[in-house]
């Protein structure tokens, strides 16, 4: 592990960072359009779950239709693998990136065209379920295509920006998706969105795929990537031609072989498990939990306050992104950012109990404030941890994000929504004279639920952040030669403290020998008649009358001493 960690440190840099605009175009572009296309499904959860699900409740229909929604996310992982092997060692960055949209563009036009349960009976829901674990498996290798083909073609000193530029791009998906939502909401009547209205976006697809397509194949591939490969394959050969050598290996056995980069993806995953989740939360659970759970507004009203809150969030982002260029540390804004999301979440839940729209609004801002600080050059720190080796870059930012999102991210809405349920299950007062349910005012801790399973995470995540990850800055810092230091501190003080419980056990076992060898010597020299007399010799063992020893007598000195 040590050796790995030293190789990782003395790795070269990349010098064919030229910030080249049609990288990081294609990859906005693409960030775009596929969170548009997986957003979508979110914000018309209740309507979906409405067409698909008739003969269950609102809640169930609810909680169903985000059964599905955490399918997709199951089959992120799955895509991480595909993709990464794709990116990585067969295709390059670039044709992953367009395979990838190619494969989204199908299952989003479909699911417009689904007919409803009403028509085609059980086979509705479960085509649903297959075409969006398609989207998930699309998904999960656009990303981080597309943060590893604009990071790599960065310079080194504009990383954080460029990659800030790609996070807003996914937000600007999930931008686009509510804005068209809410078009459609506004246009059509509940009635005709509840019918058939609700199919207008994933239609859209069909407009949208072939422009982005063209944007994609027109950026270029990374030279970076390309130089290293061609290195990978003369190791190859090299190594196909020794007998005693192993067989080329995909890239994800590669990368779970290493114990040091075993380390890395778990403490990557832990990093961003608060990440995935609060960013669902505020763009896609929040506004359900503002109109369908809590009933506070309107869906049209909760998708203005979404959008709003997105446009700021973009901005926010981009600043983060460029303030961890200038910071010595691509993780110290990192470490500003995550103590304020722990506290931010559940705050932004008790102001959602305000009831008023600038309490929606303020407890959204301050937690998007928060979140951006941590985001903004989150992408650029992605990367960074296996710039190592660019031949595993793309499946381990892959892999280290999908299963985040699939953990934490696909699993938010169902947990929140229970956590929900929960709060009232708590907080039931029993029912009026009308048959209403009616809740305690006086306590606002059950509200609050989803907000501090977010802070846990927050506490995990910065746990990981603090004594598990390693990443390129830390020679830049110092806090490498702070972690040696301290190791070589505490390897000093356990070698101090072993010598001296050695010395002390070596000074006991003496001790103890010498006092059996005092204490036989002693017994040995005596007359065998005062050992009888003291210890009642054979008569004591017979127990004749010799053995009595008089009240108030004081027996022999030996025997005191044994």
């Amino acid at each position: 592990l040590r050796e790995e960690e030293e190789t990782f440190y003395s790795a070269p840099t990349n010098k064919h960072g030229d910030d080249d605009a049609w990288g990081l175009l294609s990859g906005v572009a693409g960030n775009v359009y596929e969170w548009y296309d997986f957003a979508v499904y979110g914000l018309l959860a209740s309507e979906i779950g409405a067409a698909f699900f008739p003969q269950s409740s609102k809640e169930l229909q609810l909680i169903n239709s985000f059964g599905v929604y955490l399918a997709a996310f199951v089959m992120r992982p799955l895509g991480a693998v595909v993709f990464g092997e794709l990116g990585d060692r067969l295709v390059g960055r670039k044709n992953a990136l367009a395979f990838s949209i190619v494969l989204i563009t199908v299952p989003s036009v479909l699911m417009g065209c689904l007919p409803p349960y009403d028509v085609w009976g059980v086979a509705s829901p479960i085509l649903l379920i297959f075409l969006r674990m398609c989207q998930g498996l699309s998904v999960g290798g656009q990303l981080a295509g597309s943060y590893v083909l604009s990071i790599e073609q960065s310079s080194s000193s504009n990383r954080g920006f460029r990659g800030s530029i790609c996070d807003a791009s996914s937000v600007g998906g999930f931008l686009l998706a509510s804005f068209v939502t809410t078009c459609v909401r506004s246009i059509y009547t509940e009635e005709q969105v509840d019918e058939w209205a609700w199919r207008v976006p994933f239609l859209l697809s069909l407009v949208l795929a072939p422009v982005l397509y063209y944007i994609v194949t027109k950026s270029k591939e990374s030279k970076f990537w390309s130089e290293s490969k061609d290195q990978k394959e003369t190791e190859d050969i090299v190594r196909e031609s020794d007998p005693g050598c192993e067989s080329k290996r995909p890239a994800v056995l590669d990368l779970v072989s290493s114990p040091f980069r075993r380390r890395q993806l778990a403490g990557m995953i832990g990093v961003l498990s608060p990440l995935s989740s609060s960013y669902y939360t505020l763009f896609l659970f929040s506004p359900v939990y503002l109109s369908d759970l809590r009933g506070y507004l309107s869906e049209t009203q909760a998708g203005v306050i979404n959008v709003f809150v997105l446009v700021c969030y973009i901005f926010l982002v981009l600043v983060g992104g460029k303030l961890s260029d200038s910071l010595p540390h691509r993780m110290d804004l990192m470490r500003i950012g995550l103590p304020g999301v722990i506290v931010a979440a559940p705050v932004m839940y008790g102001m959602y109990e305000s009831e008023s729209v600038v309490g929606y609004v303020l407890g959204q801002l301050q937690y998007a404030v928060c979140l951006a600080l941590m985001q903004g050059g989150m992408a650029a720190w992605k990367v960074e941890l296996w710039m190592a080796d660019p031949t595993l870059s793309y499946t381990g930012v892959a892999i280290g994000h999908n299963v985040a999102s699939c953990l934490f991210g696909g699993t938010l809405p169902l947990i929140s929504t229970y956590l929900s349920f929960r709060g009232d299950n708590i907080l039931d007062a029993g029912e009026d004279a009308y048959g209403e349910t009616q809740y305690d005012p006086s306590i606002l801790w059950p509200r609050l639920l989803p907000g501090l399973y977010m802070s846990g995470l927050g506490c995990i995540a910065l746990l990981c952040l603090s004594f598990v990850i390693r990443h390129p800055h830390d020679i830049r810092t110092g806090e490498k030669k702070m972690r040696d230091a301290t190791e070589k501190r505490m390897r000093k003080k356990t070698r101090k403290l072993t010598r001296s419980l050695k010395e002390g056990h070596a000074a006991l076992e003496g001790y103890l020998t010498s006092a059996s060898h005092s204490f036989l010597g002693s017994d040995l020299n005596q007359s065998p008649s005062k050992q009888m007399g003291s210890f009642g010799g054979p008569d004591h063992r017979q127990g004749s009358p010799s053995s009595y020893v008089p009240p108030g007598s004081s027996m022999g000195g030996d025997a005191a001493a044994c």
